[in-house]
């Protein structure tokens, strides 16, 4: 019998997700005033943020099988702040206090600074109508 290969596994998402954030905060930091859009903006990054939170366990389960403790552990401290930061930009947006969101945006950035994303990008503005999702999740 062959593998059964996912092609959505939780890498490739996480990796699409924090693509996706870099440009969401880049546009939001080209935001001159607080509007619809940024609220938009700011909405999908903590979406996003707490989507790839949900993909670690996935991602960790298989190594902690065989025993790979160490690695395990490894993997889940570099990638622990995306629940926090997920939980202060969602706090922040649906209160509609900006400052904080700034903050959570910028440690946003400093964490996912390693990524790079080409001008020609395909990615779109995955951020539409993020901020009605967000607020029906409550």
């Amino acid at each position: 019998m062959s593998r059964i290969i996912n092609p959505d596994s939780s890498s490739k998402n996480r990796a699409r997700l924090a693509r996706t954030v870099v440009l969401a905060v880049r546009r939001l930091a080209n935001q001159t005033e607080p509007g619809t859009e940024s609220r938009d903006i700011a909405a999908y990054i903590a979406l996003a943020l707490d989507g790839i939170a949900k993909t670690i366990d996935s991602t960790v389960g298989p190594w902690e099988k065989r025993g790979y403790w160490v690695k395990a552990d490894r993997f889940r401290m570099d990638w622990a702040w995306t629940e926090t930061c997920s939980k202060k930009m969602r706090r922040s947006v649906l209160d509609g206090d900006w400052n904080s969101v700034a903050e959570a945006a910028a440690m946003t950035a400093s964490k996912l600074s390693k990524i790079t994303i080409s001008d020609g990008n395909r990615l779109g503005e995955p951020w539409k109508g993020a901020w009605q999702v967000l607020s029906d999740k409550g």
